[in-house]
């Protein structure tokens, strides 16, 4: 199986993609955070990087926007650009020619690429939380992941976080996809569990569970795993390991103002929502807002660690049972050692 690239962030207002693309938000669309001339890619001196986001402007994003509105990364002498990829453009297709630097993507999808022979690392996390969970009716009697058990779980297909999120549900509850009912409706998880096609469907908590409240949607959602941990690494700041040992002051500038964007949309959301309306088209608008808050809040939560606390540090055990576990699956055909996949050694906090 091939893991998509329609994970975490791209999930979030598919629909959309035409609309932005039209307004200039997608097709690679690179907005600088000075007025640096200079082209993107190739980080070679200056202290510049472009990093690659998906192709949908979005405030799961705002750590970006907010660092290059405030400054964060200017002031650490870096001059950070980002680029929203275009919608038939491979996710690590910009970053391994040059055009990118840095790029935002999920664990399992830097794990698949190594496994394929592509030298990437890690150097923070983005989402401290895999953000897939299972999504029911609020009077539905599943309770657990076991419960799924003869029942009907709606997934987007047999790809991508959303279905890793199920093998691992699957799999901590001692059953497997043929005691489920497994039933593939794409994008449409909240018309699919609203008409009752399906009992359960798997999704994104700072997306398809908002997207159903605002709906009007009386739901509940229910965790992957009995211990609430899953074998997977959500989102992190990647590289490649050439960018990373010629510029490690540079990597490590990008990703404590990142850091420092996450802290604001911590402490400051209407600063978030602000410095991000500069990026996001329509977040003028009272209800392209409102969702925008909803959404900013539910990925401000996946964002942080322990405590509400804001870190970037890798944990090299996790990193190492997902290898572990994707190999279990037949998701990738060797292990991929957590030494290799990421690194401890660069953000400061």
């Amino acid at each position: 199986m091939t893991i998509s690239r329609r994970s975490f962030l791209t999930a979030a207002g598919l629909a959309s993609v035409v609309a932005l693309s039209a307004c200039g938000g997608g097709d690679g669309a690179v907005v600088r955070s000075s007025g640096a001339s200079a082209s993107a890619g190739g980080g070679g001196g200056g202290g510049r990087a472009t990093v690659g986001l998906s192709y949908i402007p979005n405030v799961q994003f705002a750590p970006w926007y907010i660092g290059i509105k405030e400054g964060y990364f200017s002031r650490r002498g870096v001059d950070v650009s980002v680029r929203h990829h275009g919608t038939q453009e491979g996710l690590f297709t910009a970053l391994t020619s040059g055009q990118e630097d840095l790029l935002i993507a999920g664990g399992d999808e830097l794990v698949e690429a190594r496994a394929k022979g592509l030298d990437l690392v890690a150097v923070a996390s983005y989402y401290r939380t895999y953000p897939v969970e299972l999504v029911v009716p609020e009077s539905s009697p599943i309770r657990t992941a076991a419960d799924l058990r003869g029942r009907r779980l709606g997934v987007p297909g047999r790809y991508g976080a959303s279905w890793l999120g199920a093998l691992a549900a699957f799999k901590d509850a001692g059953i497997s996809a043929d005691d489920v009912s497994v039933t593939e409706i794409g994008y449409t998880s909240q018309a699919a569990l609203a008409t009752g096609k399906v009992d359960a469907v798997t999704g994104f908590s700072n997306n398809d569970t908002v997207q159903m409240r605002l709906a009007g949607l009386k739901v509940r959602s229910v965790p992957l795993t009995r211990s609430g941990s899953v074998p997977l690494v959500s989102i992190s700041l990647v590289t490649t390991r050439a960018y990373l040992e010629a510029h490690p002051d540079t990597v490590r500038s990008v990703a404590d103002g990142m850091l420092d964007g996450i802290q604001t949309m911590k402490d400051d959301p209407d600063r978030a929502m602000k410095d991000s309306a500069a990026f996001v088209p329509n977040l003028g608008e009272e209800k392209a807002a409102t969702t925008a808050r909803a959404t900013l809040k539910a990925t401000t939560a996946v964002m942080l660690g322990p405590g509400g606390t804001v870190t970037g540090k890798l944990v090299p055990s996790q990193w190492q049972a997902m290898s572990t576990f994707m190999r279990s699956q037949g998701l990738i055909t060797r292990d991929v050692p957590a030494s290799q996949a990421m690194t401890t050694e660069l953000v400061s906090r």
